[in-house]
């Protein structure tokens, strides 16, 4: 009785234990599972940046949450972002077909590689704003499915 005691106060206290917030322990992280398609080969990887805010969207993956490259197989590929809190988020994607970790534009800034984002948001003389692309994470488990344009 006494630890059940002890314990749910710790659990209640807004102070920090040993450098972990009490709420840490409530909220809830799960895995967000991102299905790219529409690759038109296998070669390179597919690079992800996972935001969590609009700053950056979608060309500067310094500000991202997270950053992820996977392999393309049958011209699908698949990325799994785990302990992931609930919340509000946007992916971007793009095809980095010579595995050189960023995305090729010709001389006027348009990609030379295939891109994404979530909702399957596009931009308009432009990239995809992060208000089209943003989707609610269930803080559980969720898939969300992007298909790839080259332009």
């Amino acid at each position: 009785m006494k630890r059940r005691l002890i314990f749910t106060l710790l659990l209640l206290s807004p102070f920090k234990f040993q450098g972990i917030s009490a709420a840490k322990f409530l909220t809830s992280a799960g895995t967000l599972t991102v299905v790219i398609s529409n690759f038109r080969n296998d070669r390179g990887n597919a690079a992800l940046a996972l935001y969590n805010q609009e700053k950056g969207f979608p060309k500067s993956p310094d500000k991202a949450l997270k950053l992820s490259f996977v392999s393309i197989n049958n011209k699908k590929a698949t990325a799994v972002f785990e302990n992931l809190p609930a919340g509000e988020y946007a992916v971007a994607v793009f095809h980095d077909e010579n595995n050189n970790k960023k995305m090729d534009t010709n001389f006027l800034g348009i990609p030379k590689e295939g891109v994404g984002a979530s909702n399957n948001a596009r931009g308009h003389f432009g990239p995809p704003k992060y208000q089209d692309a943003k989707f609610n994470f269930n803080g559980s488990t969720q898939t969300i499915y992007i298909a790839i344009t080259y332009l």
